[in-house]
C-alpha cells in the first residue's frame, strides 16, 4: 500500500474466510463495500475507476 498510494482499507485474509464468506473464489476481485458493510458493487478483474466513482458519489 505505501509503494502505490493506496488509500483504502484493504484486508488481507491469510485464512480466506473472509473470501468464503463474501463469495470470492479468486483473484482479481475487488468489493466496495459502505460505511455499515453493505456492499455497494463488486467486480472480478481489474479495479472499474468509473463504476467505484459513480458508486460513492
Amino acid at each position: 500500500m505505501e509503494s502505490t498510494g493506496t488509500t483504502f482499507t484493504m484486508l488481507w485474509d491469510p485464512t480466506f474466510e473472509s473470501w468464503r464468506q463474501l463469495g470470492i473464489s479468486g483473484q482479481p476481485a475487488g468489493m466496495l463495500l459502505d460505511a455499515n458493510g453493505a456492499i455497494l458493487d463488486s467486480w472480478r478483474g481489474a479495479i472499474p475507476q468509473s463504476r467505484v466513482l459513480e458508486a460513492i458519489a
